[in-house]
């Protein structure tokens, strides 16, 4: 099959597969004569598993090595494991952020009322005040390298 048809069948697009080949995750592909790349099955079932891995938020270097674990079945799965747990610890670490994030959101919005002018947003006063002005708790934002202490 031509890559517009592995797109169409994996749901994958025909930019990513490409990327993909580039990075090695996909191997190499025999041409047509038209010079056209084709594909088999398998290459339908490594992209699925592909996907699911970034679905997963794996990267580029943690897919490459489950890929090639994947390829050495009489392999020990402790690596797997330790590279699962790895990244669960960097989940949890995201989640911990996105909960500080959203502690210093609401403590942000709840300077203001609806009912007021822009002059005279509180949220708007507490952006464009010094640090040393506002309430205290220094907490990052890692989202974008912020501080905002809320």
């Amino acid at each position: 099959m031509k890559i517009g048809e592995l797109a169409k069948r994996t749901g994958c697009s025909v930019q990513a597969i490409r990327y993909y080949e580039k990075e090695n995750l996909l191997p190499s592909t025999r041409r047509s004569d038209g010079n056209f790349r084709l594909y088999d099955e398998s290459y339908i079932e490594q992209l699925s598993f592909i996907r699911l891995c970034r679905g997963l938020d794996l990267s580029l270097s943690e897919v490459r090595q489950l890929l090639s674990l994947k390829n050495s079945p009489g392999a020990d799965c402790d690596e797997v494991n330790y590279m699962m747990e790895a990244h669960i610890q960097q989940v949890e670490a995201r989640i911990n952020d996105l909960m500080e994030l959203n502690d210093q959101l609401r403590a942000l919005r709840s300077y203001c009322s609806d009912q007021q002018t822009v002059e005279n947003c509180g949220i708007l006063q507490s952006l464009s005040s010094s640090v040393d002005d506002r309430p205290t708790g220094d907490t990052h934002d890692r989202h974008n390298g912020a501080t905002f202490s809320g």
